[in-house]
């Protein structure tokens, strides 16, 4: 009985990620994305470099494990800790798609790729900026393979780029830094 309700939950699971046809074309198989950065490692502290309290500079990444009908790739970058005005929206740090290369360079991004508006309205890389003195936030880049490329516009915001990547990704992969401004006063 247990074996039947797990081999339906992975259904149920498989059909909602991929679609009908993909989920029992593959299998139940779920691809095994993965993100490495020589910046810091996954679930590490985040170096000040990085942080708008220190260069700003936006880490490297790799991407392994992309599905082969992966055209590009989106990344979303945000502060889970915070929860904005009493809603469920958090403080988005980075938005970036049509990401052509499985590498991503430090401090910038491949030719062709796309930024969106952070929480200042800017078309860039904000780093991390917890409060000074303040606990650990947990940072999270969010790595989307998808299967075509998106007719977003640079400056767009973060509800857009979720809505213009329905339908289209076929993997997701999340890398997490934790950084907590301890900067002297």
């Amino acid at each position: 009985m247990r074996t039947k309700f797990i081999h339906l939950i992975l259904s149920v699971f498989a059909i909602a990620t991929f679609g009908i046809g993909q989920a029992s074309a593959q299998g139940f198989q779920l691809p095994n994305m993965q993100v490495t950065s020589n910046a810091f490692e996954d679930g590490g502290i985040i170096p000040i470099k990085y942080t708008s309290h220190g260069d700003n500079v936006q880490p490297n990444f790799s991407i392994t494990g992309a599905p082969e009908t992966t055209v590009g790739f989106a990344i979303v970058f945000h502060d889970i800790e915070v929860a904005i005005g009493g809603s469920t929206g958090d403080v988005t740090h980075w938005l970036a798609w049509n990401i052509h290369s499985r590498d991503i360079p430090e401090g910038s991004l491949p030719a062709g790729s796309v930024q969106g508006s952070n929480i200042r309205g800017q078309a860039s890389y904000m780093g991390s900026g917890a409060p000074l003195r303040d606990r650990f936030h947990h940072y999270v880049f969010e790595f989307y393979a998808l299967n075509e490329d998106l007719d977003l516009a640079e400056g767009a915001s973060r509800g857009e780029l979720m809505a213009a990547m329905e339908g289209k990704v076929v993997a997701k992969a999340a890398y997490v830094g934790r950084y907590a401004n301890a900067q002297p006063e």
